[in-house]
């Protein structure tokens, strides 16, 4: 595991201020920018006793390579992985879970905008396969806009198998695939539920797909035959969200 890693982002550094400050070891701002949200930054850091930089800008570009930092890049030690013993203490406390599982999605971009979403539908938690997924990184940090030190992402070795521990603790699986004739609005999503959704491109895979109770698919009217993968997240989700709230 990597000893340290890079924050960045305005978002995202606000709420890993406010929610896990010991992991920041240094904060590195760009030097004369004066805007309140990144003094209001600078200041949380000094409280908590926390190293601050004013830099250049290529020093931020090139911490991050290049990508968009708004000013404002960290130092911080690795978050803990969790995994399945920490979905089960999430599953004991919830009596309507709601969960996410993403099988194979290597944009670190959608999964970012995946958590985003997914904590803004109440999603108590994000399940990723240890291998052929993004892992939580920068980039992920900053596209959910804070969503990734709030949200659980929990990470398992064996997806199939996890799927297989939902459904003995009563939730139902509901994947999307393209090949089938069932839309998502054709089916009842009210009750604990695990939302599973596949790859850029490629879907789900053959094992995740065939431990799912139902698939279901959006409806496509016009010429393009799929959505990205975070935007067809949102449309799911919130449909669960509409079936709760009816």
């Amino acid at each position: 595991m990597a000893q340290q890693e890079w924050l960045y982002g305005l978002h995202a550094m606000q709420s890993v201020l406010e929610n896990e400050p010991e992991r920041v070891v240094e904060v590195m701002v760009l030097k004369g920018r004066t805007d309140e949200r990144l003094v209001n930054i600078v200041n949380q850091a000094r409280r908590f006793g926390i190293s601050v930089q004013f830099c250049q800008r290529k020093a931020l570009d090139d911490k991050v390579n290049g990508e968009q930092h708004q000013g404002v890049v960290a130092r911080a030690k690795p978050a803990r992985v969790l995994d399945e013993a920490d979905l089960d203490r999430i599953l004991e406390r919830e009596s309507q879970p709601l969960l996410l599982v993403l099988d194979g999605i290597t944009d670190p971009h959608n999964l970012g905008a995946c958590l985003r979403t997914a904590d803004g539908a109440g999603v108590h938690a994000v399940i990723v396969p240890k291998d052929k997924s993004a892992s939580l990184n920068g980039t992920v940090r900053k596209v959910a806009c804070g969503a990734a030190e709030v949200i659980p992402l929990i990470q398992v070795t064996n997806l199939a198998r996890s799927l297989k521990h939902l459904q003995d603790k009563g939730l139902w699986i509901v994947g999307t695939a393209g090949e089938t004739d069932k839309t998502l609005f054709d089916v009842n999503l009210k009750g604990p539920t695990a939302l599973v959704m596949g790859a850029e491109g490629k879907g789900m895979r053959r094992l995740t797909k065939e431990t799912c109770d139902e698939l279901v698919k959006l409806p496509m009217a016009g010429s393009v035959s799929s959505l990205n993968v975070s935007v067809a997240t949102g449309v799911c989700l919130y449909e669960i969200v509409r079936q709760r709230l009816s």
